[in-house]
C-alpha cells in the first residue's frame, strides 16, 4: 500500500532485471502504489536461482543455501507465500568428511551465550589437532571485534588476518577456509576481511541460532519464479520475460528504456542486473566514476549424480579433499522416483571451470566413493555438470570501494543487485537487501525532487 509519506505512489517505474533484487524492488514499489513493469531477458524470474528439467529430475543449476540470519530473504519468501518451502536446521550441524578418516562434525551447543555456543563444535572438531582448536577459539573471539563496515578492513585479506592471530595453515584450510569458500566463493588468502567478518559475525559469532543452515525443499523455480509471478499478478505488476534491454536514456522529466521491441517510458528505473550488464546499460552521466568492471567474477562448479540406490543418510555434508566442497541430498526436492540424487557444489572453482566434463565427472565420482562407502557398490544412473562462471562477483580485498550505492547522479535511476554496497556478501540475502535499498533510495530521491518543486513554486 502507498503510505502518506511515499513519493513513489502513482509513479510509473520500470525494473530492469527479474532476479531476487528486481523481484524485491518490484514488490516493494508496487506496495507503495507505483505502477511497476519488470523487464527480464530470460524466460523466467529468479536470476541465478533457477531450475531445469533433465529426464525425470527437476535440477537446480546450482545449490543455494541460506542461514537463519537471512532475515530479509525469509521476509521476501513470506510475501511470496513460499516460506514453508525451505527447511532450516534446529541447530547448526555440518558433518565434515575426509577420505580415509572417520567423519567429524561442526555442531553448535544448545546452551550458553554467543560465541560460547560454538565451543562444543570446535572442541569436537577432529579435523584439527587440539592445539589448533584452542587457537581457533581465540581467533573467533578476536573476530567479533572486527568491524565489517570499516573500509580499512576491506583492504586486508582474511587469510593475512588469520595468520596474524595464530592460525596455522591446517586451521586456515580445514576450518576457516571450509566456511569462507562456501560463503564468499573465494579462498581466505584473497577474501576481504570485512566480508569475512560479516559472514562469521552475523552467521556464527553474534547470535546463537543465526548460523543454522537452511535448504530449499523444492526446486528453485518453485521457490522463486512461480511464487513471484503469482505475487506480480496479485499486485498488478507488469511482467515481460524474454525482453532484453539495450539502453537507458533521459526522456523529458522521466527515463526511457530501449528494448529489442521498442521504447518504454517511465518516471523512474531500477537497474537490477549483474554488474557487467549494469556497467553497459547505465548512462555515463548517471554513474561517471563507475568501476564495476573491476569487481570481476568468481565461478562455481556443480556435479550432479543420480545413483541407483541410497549411498548416504546425510542431508548435507562438507568434504575436505584437496580443498573443500559441499554435497547435498536433493532426491526428494528434485522429484527423483528411485535411487538417490546428490549435488556437489565446488566454490572458488575458477581454475576448474574450463575442465572437460568427462574429466570432472570421473574425478568427482571417485571423490564421492572415497567418502561414501555406499557409492562404491552403487551404479550411476546419470551424472552431469553445471557451470556458473559468473556465480558471484569476486569478493576479494579492496572490493568494497568498487561497490556502488543504490543512488546515482540521476534521481530517477537507482541500482540494485547483490554486487551493490549492501555491506553483505553476494548471497540471496544480499540481493534482497539491495532491492529494499533501491526502493528506499528511489522514494527518497523522488520525495526530494517533489519538495524542491514546491519550494520553487
Amino acid at each position: 500500500m502507498s503510505g502518506p509519506n511515499s513519493a513513489v505512489g502513482a509513479s510509473t517505474v520500470v525494473v530492469v532485471g527479474g532476479g531476487l533484487a528486481g523481484i524485491t524492488a518490484a514488490i516493494g514499489l508496487a506496495e507503495r502504489g507505483a505502477r511497476v513493469t519488470v523487464l527480464e531477458a530470460r524466460p523466467r524470474l529468479g536470476g541465478a536461482t533457477y531450475s531445469f528439467q533433465r529426464d525425470s529430475l527437476t535440477a537446480d543449476t546450482g545449490q543455494h543455501v541460506l542461514l537463519r540470519c537471512y532475515s530479509r530473504y525469509q521476509e521476501l519468501l513470506g510475501r511470496l507465500g513460499a516460506l514453508d518451502r525451505i527447511a532450516i536446521q534446529d541447530r547448526l550441524d555440518v558433518p565434515v568428511l575426509t577420505p580415509n578418516h572417520p567423519p567429524t562434525r561442526l555442531r553448535r551447543g544448545l546452551h550458553g551465550p554467543a560465541p560460547l555456543h560454538l565451543l562444543p563444535a570446535l572442541a569436537r572438531y577432529r579435523a584439527l589437532p587440539a592445539a589448533d582448536r584452542a587457537r581457533a577459539v581465540l581467533a573467533a573471539r578476536a573476530l567479533r571485534a572486527v568491524d565489517p563496515d570499516d573500509p580499512a578492513n576491506d583492504g586486508v585479506t582474511f587469510g593475512a588476518w588469520l595468520r596474524r592471530h595464530g592460525q596455522t595453515p591446517a586451521a586456515v584450510d580445514r576450518l576457516w577456509g571450509l566456511l569462507c569458500i562456501a560463503a564468499l566463493n573465494i579462498v581466505p588468502d584473497q577474501a576481504s576481511l570485512a566480508l569475512a567478518a560479516r559472514v562469521f559475525r552475523t552467521g556464527l559469532l553474534d547470535e546463537v541460532r543465526a548460523g543454522d543452515v537452511g535448504v530449499p525443499r523444492v526446486p528453485l523455480s518453485r521457490l522463486h519464479d512461480g511464487p513471484a509471478r503469482a505475487a506480480f499478478a496479485r499486485l498488478g505488476i507488469g511482467l515481460h520475460t524474454g525482453e532484453r534491454v539495450r539502453g537507458i536514456s533521459g526522456s523529458g522529466s522521466g527515463v526511457s528504456v530501449r528494448t529489442d521491441s521498442g521504447e518504454v517510458e517511465a518516471d523512474a528505473v531500477v537497474l537490477a542486473v549483474p554488474h557487467a550488464a549494469a556497467a553497459r546499460l547505465a548512462p555515463p552521466s548517471a554513474v561517471p566514476d563507475q568501476r564495476w568492471d573491476e569487481l570481476g567474477d568468481a565461478a562455481i562448479l556443480n556435479v550432479h549424480v543420480l545413483y541407483d540406490r541410497p549411498v548416504t543418510t546425510l542431508p548435507l555434508a562438507a568434504v575436505l579433499d584437496a580443498g573443500s566442497w559441499w554435497v547435498f541430498d536433493r532426491t526428494e526436492a528434485a522429484g527423483a522416483t528411485r535411487g538417490q540424487y546428490l549435488v556437489s557444489s565446488l566454490s572458488a572453482a575458477d581454475e576448474q571451470i574450463g575442465t572437460p566434463t568427462e574429466e570432472i565427472r570421473t574425478r568427482h565420482l571417485a571423490a564421492l566413493a572415497s567418502v561414501f562407502p555406499g557409492a562404491r557398490k552403487a551404479s550411476v544412473v546419470d551424472s552431469f555438470v553445471t557451470r556458473e562462471p559468473r556465480a558471484t562477483f569476486r569478493q576479494g580485498a579492496g572490493t568494497g570501494a568498487l561497490r556502488p550505492p543504490a543512488v546515482t547522479r540521476w534521481p530517477r535511476l537507482v541500482l540494485a543487485g547483490a554486487w551493490t554496497a549492501t555491506g553483505w556478501p553476494d548471497t540471496m540475502e544480499g540481493a534482497v537487501r539491495s532491492g529494499l535499498a533501491a526502493v528506499e533510495a528511489l522514494d527518497t530521491s523522488l520525495k526530494s525532487r517533489a519538495m524542491t518543486r514546491e519550494v520553487i513554486a
